[in-house]
């Protein structure tokens, strides 16, 4: 079964699914010919749950390629010219992002929008089979440079650099119930007990936002950095197809679940080896500490952040079982992603409790 809405083609011969490479090389003849300097090589790169993420080598260069997942696309959580303007503006401010290249928002030429950027140097750490190697030393500075990394991104004053409008921040915590809970309903495939609840609950007491605009990534976590660990470094912040502007604390919050939620919870099966102080690293706390000294952001009470992280997060996880269930995901682990839905809303109805 696949959606009509998808408009993907079949690929190529030699192509990796999801990009025809004889289109996207006819594509970049004319639109920029000076990447088009041979054959044009790809291969998905591996980890991604949601946009699909190829690297390519056109000749003698090597650059990233971005583009919807195939079938089933939530409303606006794909877009590629979000993705594109962000990263291209904050290349001006301290935030390590890659340099955007190219931007193609016409779905024409290779059957979905897409955008290429620079490959940066750099490695991501998303299992312990990589993070095993480090030492105990470099765990610790990892962690805090990715802290200090979100501090530098949370301190842009958006109009500063052109993006006054890319978001609409009053009412933001608010709109983001809403919004996930929209995206829910869009991806709702079978029973999901308490899902419903704890919208409910976050709807009925969703806290007032307390801040200035602020450029919110939406998916911030370690393994969507890329690093050096001699020295430790972030050399790239990755996957910006949730960017915004909103309130700081959604950033941290989103985080902490991802850090201390999944990170402890039992990973045989779930498709996900997810990071954190199990693996080694910082605790939850020792991280929030780390930002709060380098950051002019007040940070109180995080339990209403996590529990919209939990929600945030069993929405995507439910959306992605859902694609897989069509068919329509590209890649290994995604069999077992639907797992995680019931710890995560458990979970965010405990936190909210202890609000």
């Amino acid at each position: 079964m696949t959606d009509p809405a998808d408009q993907t083609p079949p690929p190529a011969a030699g192509s990796p699914a999801g990009l025809d490479l004889d289109r996207l090389g006819d594509y970049l003849a004319v639109h920029r010919p000076d990447l088009a300097d041979g054959p044009v090589r790809a291969e998905l790169i591996a980890g991604g749950r949601s946009n699909l993420t190829y690297l390519l080598r056109v000749g003698g260069r090597e650059l990233v390629l971005r583009r919807p997942p195939l079938g089933h696309v939530l409303a606006t959580a794909h877009d590629m010219a979000r993705e594109f303007r962000v990263i291209s503006t904050l290349a001006s401010t301290g935030v390590p992002v890659p340099e955007a290249v190219l931007l193609c928002a016409d779905a024409e030429p290779i059957g979905a929008p897409f955008y290429l950027m620079e490959r940066m140097p750099g490695e991501v750490f998303r299992s312990r089979a990589r993070s095993d190697r480090l030492t105990a030393g470099q765990r610790h500075e990892l962690a805090m440079a990715m802290m200090d990394t979100l501090a530098a991104l949370h301190a842009v004053e958006p109009a500063a650099i052109g993006l006054a409008d890319f978001g609409r921040p009053e009412g933001y915590l608010a709109r983001q119930v809403r919004r996930w809970s929209g995206q829910l309903d869009r991806s709702r495939s079978r029973a999901l007990p308490g899902i419903d609840e704890l919208r409910d609950r976050l709807a009925a007491t969703t806290p007032e936002g307390r801040y200035a605009a602020r450029v919110v990534h939406g998916d911030y976590r370690l393994d969507n950095l890329l690093v050096t660990v001699d020295p430790v470094a972030v050399t790239a912040v990755l996957d910006w197809e949730m960017a915004t502007l909103g309130d700081p604390l959604a950033d941290l919050g989103l985080l902490l679940t991802y850090w201390d939620v999944l990170g402890n919870l039992d990973p045989g099966g779930s498709g996900m080896d997810v990071l954190g102080p199990r693996a080694g690293f910082p605790t939850g706390a020792q991280l929030i500490d780390r930002y709060a000294a380098g950051s002019d952001v007040p940070v109180g009470p995080l339990h209403w952040h996590v529990a919209l992280g939990c929600f945030k997060l069993a929405v995507i996880c439910e959306g992605i079982h859902y694609r897989h269930t069509l068919g329509q995901t590209v890649g290994d682990g995604f069999e077992a992603i639907g797992a995680l839905v019931t710890p995560l809303v458990e979970h965010g109805l405990r936190t909210l409790g202890e609000a």
